[in-house]
């Protein structure tokens, strides 16, 4: 089977799970995992409103985190460089990748969410979703937490992107962080909606 092949193969095995496992947001709330592979992402879904924004509207920069207690806090801004407005809300959906493009698992848990008992730093972040319209060099961002404590002999991954959708099978902005994003605990990572 040619490579290119086996990658066409490998996105569309992951967009089958990614569709088959993450939900539109109506509401509530789920856990997405994501498998390892060294492929391209394969997208998953957000709910948006009215006239979708899309990620190849913006560019993307890292905020650094803080940590504490083991819990690394940090946060995406999205800035829209294309002209005209568009709405979006809800969750993003993250894939994370090592230094040599390889997926990294990671399981996504929407904050809030009931019976979640993690909370934010921001009040926005912990806020549930809302519809946002955003006009050209409009920003908004969305927060994102995760443990750094190994747990047994399990190595934590280490991430040097983080690329966001809006959209099930749409674009995505990728961001490098200037350190590494090192989920432990089979990857899991606490997610804001878009504030």
């Amino acid at each position: 089977m040619s490579r290119t092949l086996k990658v066409v193969v490998v996105i569309i095995v992951l967009g089958a799970i990614a569709v088959l496992t993450r939900h539109l947001i109506n509401g509530s709330n789920t856990t997405t995992t994501t498998t390892s592979t060294t492929s391209t992402p394969s997208p998953t879904s957000t709910t948006l409103a009215g006239n979708t924004c899309k990620a190849s509207d913006f560019s993307g920069a890292f905020d650094q985190g803080q940590g504490a207690a083991g819990t690394i806090n940090a946060g995406i801004t999205l800035t829209k460089t294309t002209t005209g407005t568009c709405t979006l809300k809800g969750w993003p959906t993250l894939t994370l990748q090592d230094r040599l493009g390889g997926l990294i698992t990671t399981n996504v848990v929407d904050v809030p969410s009931s019976g979640k008992s993690f909370q934010f730093p921001s009040t926005k972040a912990n806020a549930a979703p809302t519809t946002l319209t955003l006009a050209q060099n409009g920003t908004t961002n969305f927060s994102f937490a995760y443990s750094d404590v190994q747990t047994g002999t399990t190595a934590c991954a280490s991430a040097v992107t983080v690329s966001v959708q809006f959209v099930a099978q749409g674009p995505t902005v990728t961001v490098t962080a200037p350190s590494p994003v090192q989920p432990c605990n089979n990857g899991q990572i606490w997610v804001s909606p878009f504030y």
